[in-house]
């Protein structure tokens, strides 16, 4: 099985890739990966699965086209039987490739891709061009369906799954724990708001500042927080210096910190009271509010994208099936008070808040259920091809 990645950095494609590799191997397969590499390729090879280096990011169309050429030549030379394409400029020469070789190819929609003219819609088309489409909600099934409704019947929701049991509280060690906290500068009385993210202007890093401003006015109720900004601007220095300055201006250098790329997430989670998706733009799934359930870790989420189908709220549930908060897209003033009311839930009413909650994510979005429904839409390609 061979899977097209623009890189190994840090995100759900690229999480996934990883995860999806292994999950080949452990069946007996061969896998193949070709991407630019990255912080997980260490990762990666661990599993068992081939990588190699290849310039799959490009997204100038000749070197799409010569790219197919040499994807082609390596599922030769490998004996490949699949080609799934996880990004849009990869998979158009994987696409190429496929259909030069005749092999079934197949696409996730990793994220929520624009359409602002027909030429980025023609460049988003590779994504349905497939045999198999990979929807990671059913929200973002509802909007590739929206889009091309030719794609309806070839379209499969696997929703993105997190290896859950190395989130869950009791499984990250007080050695991991701490060595974070020191990294972090924390004494270990604070309470900590996390929001775990890359630092992008979607990501709505400045709806939680301004926000933390709003709860600190409060009445000293909240003066032992602070807020944790923990993601890798990837070359964004513009927008770092930004929040930096927003920082300065609301008088928050010590109480808000950017410290980031995180590698140990489940540290992060371990030290958390409260963790917040403030994303302005809709997440196509939501993998750090999946995540900060499983880690037992209330969580408030902006409303928008795939969060009703990962943060349970009433009234689409009852008060009891509650498993965090959403606010209004943008909401500074609510999401404010959503801090305000996570932050003094009582011992009794937040064990059962993240109880209610683990046992939500734990029932959909494990690794495993995302890796073995992978896999078994890989074989349902296979036998159809």
């Amino acid at each position: 099985m061979l899977q097209l990645v623009p890189d190994l950095r840090t995100g759900g494609a690229e999480r996934t890739t990883v995860d999806v590799a292994e999950a080949i191997v452990k069946r007996g397969w061969n896998s193949i990966v070709l991407s630019e590499g990255g912080r997980l390729l260490p990762e990666l090879e661990a599993t068992g699965s081939t990588h190699l280096l290849f310039p799959a990011g490009t997204k100038n169309p000749w070197k799409m086209w010569r790219n197919s050429h040499e994807i082609a030549r390596i599922c030769k030379e490998h004996g490949v039987s699949l080609i799934h394409g996880r990004s849009r400029a990869p998979a158009w020469s994987g696409f190429w490739a496929a259909q030069r070789l005749g092999l079934p190819f197949v696409t996730t929609y990793h994220g929520i891709y624009k359409e602002t003219n027909r030429l980025k819609a023609f460049y988003n088309s590779v994504m349905t061009r497939a045999d198999g489409v990979i929807a990671n909600s059913r929200y973002t099934a509802d909007l590739i369906a929206a889009r091309d409704p030719s794609a309806v019947g070839r379209i499969t929701v696997i929703y993105r799954g997190s290896d859950l049991d190395a989130l869950a509280p009791e499984n990250v060690s007080q050695e991991r724990r701490e060595s974070l906290r020191q990294a972090w500068g924390l004494s270990g009385q604070e309470r900590v708001i996390l929001n775990l993210a890359r630092l992008t202007t979607w990501k709505g890093q400045g709806i939680l500042i301004d926000a933390y401003k709003a709860l600190l006015s409060d009445g000293g109720a909240y003066d032992d927080t602070v807020v944790i900004l923990a993601g890798d601007h990837q070359g964004r220095e513009d927008y770092k210096a930004q929040l930096e300055d927003r920082i300065a201006q609301a008088g928050l250098e010590n109480r808000v910190r950017l410290v980031g790329h995180c590698a140990d997430v489940g540290a992060a989670l371990a030290l958390a009271d409260v963790s917040v998706v403030a994303s302005i733009e809709p997440e196509a799934f939501g993998r750090a509010a999946v995540e900060a359930q499983a880690a037992e870790v209330p969580v408030i989420v902006s409303d928008i994208g795939a969060v009703p189908e990962t943060v349970l709220v009433p009234p689409h549930v009852a008060e009891e099936q509650r498993t965090g908060w959403h606010f209004p897209n943008r909401d500074v003033s609510a999401l404010a008070s959503r801090l305000g009311e996570a932050l003094s839930l009582t011992a009794e009413a937040r064990l059962h808040l993240v109880k209610t909650a683990r046992a939500h994510v734990a029932s959909k979005f494990s690794k495993k259920a995302m890796c073995d429904a992978t896999l078994d839409f890989y074989e349902e390609q296979l036998k159809t091809a």
